[in-house]
């Protein structure tokens, strides 16, 4: 009978030694926060993850994780275009009032007579200031060839985000020889 009650009782202090171990033990608390998939995110776009307080990555584009999400900053079509025209002002996503100097370099074959239109659009994609950029040495190349532009506008009453465009030159009015850099920007 001893033998009985004293395997009963070890069998319960294990049952407790057990119950309290795994008390203090949580699983969920050993994941790191930023391993953990979001399924109700309300962050929904690079900006609102920086805003939020996420680490960024200093990559370009820039990335910012939160959760199983990874966000993109949106640099436009710079990178793809980067062999035919440079920006080196405004960036993307800078702040921008006017008047602003746009200025960078672009192939030769970008140009037609010397320049090329430049178009500054709101969010809408509604048109508030064009000019014409105008080639700072020779056009007649197909190596870069620095650029400048001015642009004066009204800030758009909406929204504080837009859109700079830099169109290359196409007297042919052909389709196929359009080409455009479009870079986002922010109206300050």
């Amino acid at each position: 009978m001893r033998k009985t009650i004293f395997v009963i009782l070890i069998i319960v202090i294990l049952f407790i030694i057990a119950v309290v171990i795994s008390s203090f033990s949580n699983p969920e608390e050993e994941q790191k926060p930023e391993d953990k998939i979001c399924a109700d995110c309300s962050i929904t776009s690079f900006e609102e993850c920086v805003a939020a307080g996420n680490p960024v990555m200093e990559s370009y584009p820039r990335q910012c994780r939160v959760g199983g999400q990874l966000f993109v900053e949106d640099i436009g079509n710079e990178l793809e275009k980067m062999d035919l025209i440079v920006l080196d002002n405004p960036r993307p996503n800078q702040e921008i009032e006017s008047p602003l100097i746009v200025q960078g370099r672009a192939r030769g074959y970008w140009f037609f007579e010397g320049d090329f239109p430049v178009v500054l659009v709101d969010w809408d994609g509604l048109i508030i200031a064009q000019a014409v950029a105008q080639a700072k040495s020779d056009w007649m190349t197909e190596d870069f060839v620095e650029f400048e532009a001015v642009l004066e506008f009204e800030e758009p009453d909406y929204s504080n985000k837009g859109a700079l465009i830099l169109q290359k030159d196409n007297p042919s009015g052909l389709p196929e020889n359009d080409d455009a850099l479009e870079i986002p920007i922010i109206f300050k």
